[in-house]
């Protein structure tokens, strides 16, 4: 069976960068953040503002992260990004002020249309406003905010809204109680 490859066009999609600057990330995201072997969080901050990121104050970012373009990345203040996290920004990422993402978080800002025989590339922002715990190994998609304070238990899918200072859990995740 052929593929007629002419249908597949995701040109409309532009990273943010050139070339050379992906490549130079993708080293240095190699190196100093989804490496084990380098702790130290100030470093890292500081990489990220060099390649455009908006970084608050008294953030902590733990080793083994992977982050896909910081051009695209926006952190709040006192925010920790934990062991594993994987923020995939392929378009805007806001995360507030005093969040957590635990160990194993996804922050997935691409899909694919799975009901196109051409599979479209689908990207959406995702916003995590202030005081946002996002649990262990749980996955936040595209187009989701994440109200003041609300909750994503461990290993929930977030829904597109979740509401403020309230915890929600499962996939698809759904309110379970407020948080008071």
């Amino acid at each position: 069976m052929q593929v007629d490859l002419s249908k597949y066009d995701n040109s409309w999609f532009h990273p943010g960068r050139g070339i050379l600057i992906r490549t130079i990330w993708h080293f240095v995201n190699s190196l100093f953040f989804n490496n084990g072997f380098f702790p130290v969080s100030s470093l890292k901050v500081f990489l990220l503002r060099l390649f455009g990121a908006k970084i608050g104050r008294g953030v902590v970012v733990k080793p083994r992260v992977n982050i896909k373009y910081p051009w695209n990345l926006r952190v709040g203040d006192h925010t920790w990004i934990g062991e594993e996290v994987w923020i995939d920004n392929l378009t805007k990422v806001k995360i507030g002020s005093n969040c957590c993402l635990s160990q194993g978080a996804l922050l997935l800002c691409g899909n694919h249309d799975y009901r196109k025989e051409t599979f479209d590339l689908m990207v959406g922002e995702i916003v995590l406003e202030d005081g946002v715990w996002i649990g262990a190994n749980a996955i936040v998609p595209g187009n989701a905010v994440c109200h003041t304070h609300s909750v994503l238990a461990v290993h929930s899918v977030a829904p597109a809204i979740m509401e403020p200072f309230t915890i929600y859990r499962g996939n698809p995740a759904t309110a379970v109680k407020k948080r008071i």
